[in-house]
């Protein structure tokens, strides 16, 4: 396909299916920015391939972007292994206000991808993220995955169900009502700032986990235990300036600002009105990245 023609309609098709890539590539690769590159690396692979016989084009673009998502998390693997550290990361949060998810945002967040189970994501070898993110959240079937993953569709299957087992027992499916989330973040809130101690671990879970990334400054943490996650959050209240309500990855969550500038993101994952899971934001090469646009002035 080298018309013109030919090349603008592939184009348009491929715009149609520009959100539901980016919403694949996000889930595998828990960066935004990345997420970019593989779509667009998608792109020049799908303006560069004889297409004629392709029936199912977006069916195609999935794999693609699979494949690239697969080569990328391949790369970053090894780079973690050489440099001899355990490369952990938070995923990239995205911001929205609470009057409501930015259109853009929708397709990213369809099916609730919070942090905490992208977090899980990051656990997993690339080849069973591959399987998962394909199968269980885009429906993808296995003989389509096995090329992907250079295994025949058996096997495949075995890859996306190891990955079940290990996000069914470490990401927690949140409390649904926004609104009951948000009375419960804003109990948290109110008691850390308070230096109410008590009321602190009364709307903690016991087995919460808090998980810290602060970037180049500092090496990523993981607190356990509601007292030991009460008392970093009540030094937490001190150092932080304005907390600012916002939906992070649809949940509700706080944008913490000093002088105006975000100081950190806190996502909450809350499980029966206790927070389960708490995921901590502050390296300031990575919070300038965000578009906090969003959440107005």
């Amino acid at each position: 396909m080298n018309s013109t023609n030919d090349t603008e309609f592939l184009a348009e098709r491929f715009e149609e299916s520009r959100s539901h890539l980016r919403a694949v590539a996000y889930r595998m690769l828990g960066s935004l920015s990345e997420a970019e590159d593989a779509v667009q690396e998608a792109w020049l692979r799908l303006s560069r391939s004889e297409t004629d016989e392709v029936v199912n084009l977006g069916g195609w673009l999935t794999t693609v972007v699979g494949r690239v998502c697969l080569d990328m998390l391949r790369s970053r693997t090894a780079r973690r292994e050489e440099a001899m550290e355990d490369g952990l990361r938070l995923p990239d949060p995205i911001i929205s206000s609470e009057d409501g998810v930015d259109p853009e945002h929708e397709a990213l967040l369809a099916d609730s991808v919070g942090l905490a189970l992208l977090v899980v994501l990051e656990s997993l070898a690339p080849a069973e993220r591959l399987a998962f993110v394909l199968h269980d959240m885009f429906a993808v079937p296995f003989d389509e995955i096995a090329p992907v993953v250079g295994r025949t569709p058996a096997a495949a299957r075995q890859l996306a169900s190891r990955a079940r087992r290990r996000v069914q027992g470490s990401a927690p499916v949140p409390d649904p009502d926004l609104a009951q989330q948000r009375r419960v973040v804003d109990a948290f809130l109110a008691a850390a700032r308070g230096g109410d101690f008590d009321a602190l671990v009364a709307v903690l879970d016991p087995d919460v986990v808090a998980r810290s990334d602060s970037g180049s400054l500092r090496p990523f943490t993981v607190v356990r235990g509601a007292e030991a996650v009460a008392r970093q959050a009540s030094m937490f209240a001190k150092a932080a300036g304005t907390a600012r309500p916002a939906l992070v990855n649809g949940a509700a969550g706080i944008v913490a600002t000093v002088d105006g500038k975000p100081f950190s993101v806190l996502a909450f994952t809350i499980v029966r009105d206790r927070i389960v899971a708490l995921d901590i934001l502050t390296g300031p090469e990575r919070l300038g990245q965000l578009d906090l646009t969003v959440l107005g002035h």
